[in-house]
């Protein structure tokens, strides 16, 4: 296995270890990690690492995030090794999300946890934090190495630093074993106790990230060249001092913006941040997130979670696309949790995804600063306004004299679209200066959860940011005279998309969604036959424009065009209710336009 392994890593597709978003085509989502497994077991036992084979396996996970075909391969190998199945390896970037995992799911089922350590706990374990934010209960013990371990009526974690980081020794009555390492992150093993397999993978998927692939290269070239991990030491800190300046000089802030893992693990610490900041300020008051039912599904979801996790948090419902108006439903919600006396935390996008729309911005800002009264009269808790800005990262909220300077403000963005351009996840937030307290906040909980930005990360940031704003306008460029284009050949569809007079605003993002043309003689029918539209479409632009046009979730990438359906991906763990079943396309500034008009154009004849 290991000649396999070393075969695979010289054979593998550059995209393994390059590509944030995969294909979806040929990913299926209830088998994520699994099929592509079975096919790569398969090429093993025939002994086949060739590099055409390797290519041919299907998508992991959709996401790099969530897990990729290193992190799987690794998984897999740790796996093989302890003659268990590859389900019960799951590896993690951080060292301590791997027991928050298993302490959430243990927290709400009501069960014991005893974490056992050799010689000391990540050091960013901070146990007054956990018991009274995340209102985990768990009991610590150090022990010897090679102690006999009794038994325990709950779960017990058995953490270890280790320098090999894939090599465990199963004991008897522990039900997870933790090996960290300080430069790749953190590996569990799940024994026996087969049922948390999925609640710890939706703790990679929602509130942190997978192993990144340069990290699970490191480990499986360690495996299989019996060798210590190489480690190459970098001095990171031109790069992140570089990643710091970009980010304020593109939000025009003055406050030190803070850099995660990926968009997800910002706002998990945004979210932690400001549940501390409540208990801390307001110990008896309820904490309210209020968010769009229909949003981008990793913000729908995490909040969901985080509401079912600690007690005196719930999420309100924010309409605010179609018919529904963004500043008339945050009114309404406002007035409503302030008759409450409970916080108000709002989570947001502008523009809306995947509506791609616009409130009226004074009117928003004339809404969050309205003074509000409690049922007895009182003065309402003001509301902080967190602002999902991926779409556009180039329009200025927060800064001096800035529609939302006035405001408890913040606002972040996913790096894997615009401020990378596709080349990595880390995400990054900035407050305003109304917002300064809750800095240190949101900082210590990206700290404690060990998500900030790794090393590589920061690199690729810090080559891709200056040229940021430009391509972001390019973008938008190519996307506006596709637009076009769809407009003039095929007028029946809708597009939502930004207009003319919000682009002279700045709001210039290169994604819009296709409501396509229908017909049937039932609501039923109608819905069909524009779900088998929307696939046609999809096949005919990637299986005629292979090299450019991908079916992904993505956009803000260096080049190429990108198609979804945001029912199905990006909005997986949506109300079916409030999911949308159109077409999501993003373009890039590095595309040939004319060929994309083109093909476009015979799906429309071909209608």
């Amino acid at each position: 296995m290991q000649n396999f392994i070393q075969e695979v890593l010289l054979n593998m597709p550059k995209d393994w270890l390059k590509l944030t978003t995969h294909r979806l085509d040929i990913y299926n989502e209830k088998l994520a990690k699994s099929e592509f497994l079975k096919q790569f077991e398969d090429l093993f036992i025939s002994k086949n690492s060739e590099a055409i084979a390797l290519a041919e396996l299907p998508t992991a996970y959709d996401y790099i995030r969530l897990g990729h075909p290193l992190s799987c391969v690794l998984e897999w190998v740790v796996a093989k090794t302890h003659k268990i199945a590859a389900e019960q390896i799951i590896s993690f970037d951080s060292k301590l999300m791997p027991i928050l995992a298993i302490l959430r799911k243990n927290a709400l089922e009501n069960k014991k946890t005893r974490i056992l350590y050799t010689d000391h706990l990540p050091e960013t374990f901070d146990t007054d934090t956990l018991k009274k934010v995340y209102q985990y209960n768990f009991e610590l013990k150090q022990v010897k190495q090679g102690e006999k371990v009794t038994n325990f009526d709950g779960s017990t974690i058995f953490i270890q630093e280790k320098e090999a980081i894939s090599d465990f020794k199963i004991t008897p009555n522990i039900d997870f074993f933790i090996n960290t390492n300080s430069t790749l992150g953190s590996i569990v093993l799940v024994h026996k106790n087969e049922n948390y397999i999925a609640k710890i993978q939706h703790v990679r998927r929602r509130e942190t990230i997978a192993m990144t692939p340069e990290n699970c290269l490191l480990a499986l070239q360690s495996y299989a060249t019996n060798t210590t991990i190489a480690i190459r030491k970098k001095d990171t800190s031109i790069h992140k001092k570089s990643v710091l300046e970009s980010i304020q000089k593109v939000t025009e802030t003055n406050l030190a913006p803070l850099v995660a893992s990926s968009g997800l693990s910002m706002q998990y610490a945004i979210m932690m941040g400001l549940v501390a900041a409540a208990i801390e300020n307001y110990p008896t008051k309820d904490i309210k997130f209020i968010v769009p039912p229909n949003c981008y599904g990793g913000t729908n979801d995490q909040a969901r979670r985080v509401a079912a996790a600690i007690k005196n948090v719930a999420v309100v419902d924010l309409p605010v696309d179609g018919n529904n108006d963004m500043v008339q439903s945050l009114e309404k919600v406002l007035t409503k949790v302030a008759a409450q006396d409970a916080i108000p935390y709002i989570i947001a996008e502008i523009p809306t995804n995947p509506r791609v729309e616009v409130p009226n911005l004074e009117a928003l800002k004339n809404t969050l600063a309205k003074k509000r009264t409690t049922k007895t009269g009182d003065t309402a808790v003001a509301p902080v306004f967190i602002l999902d800005q991926t779409f556009c990262p180039n329009v200025h909220f927060l800064g001096k004299n800035a529609i939302l300077s006035n405001v408890k403000a913040i606002s972040y963005a996913s790096g894997s679209k615009f401020p990378s351009g596709g080349k990595c996840t880390a995400g990054y937030c900035v407050v305003n200066e109304e917002a300064a307290d809750l800095l240190e906040k949101i900082e210590k909980h990206l700290l404690l959860c060990e998500n900030e930005a790794t090393p590589l990360q920061s690199e690729i940031l810090a080559a891709q940011l200056p040229a940021m704003n430009q391509r972001i306008y390019d973008a938008y460029v190519n996307t506006r005279a596709f637009v076009n284009y769809i407009n003039e050949v095929l007028p029946s569809a809708k597009i939502n998309f930004v207009s003319e007079e919000l682009a002279a605003q700045g709001f210039t993002p290169s994604v819009f969604s296709l409501d396509l043309p229908t017909k049937g003689n039932s609501a039923e029918e109608k819905e069909t036959y524009k779900r088998a539209l929307n696939l046609k479409l999809i096949n005919l632009m990637i299986s005629k424009i292979p090299n450019e046009s991908k079916f992904c979730v993505s956009y803000g990438q260096l080049k190429g065009c990108y198609w979804t359906i945001p029912a199905t991906s990006t909005q997986g763990t949506t109300k079916e209710g409030d999911k949308d079943y159109i077409v999501r396309t993003s373009l890039s500034a590095n595309l040939d336009l004319e060929l994309h008009k083109k093909v476009f154009l015979e799906f429309v004849e071909s209608m």
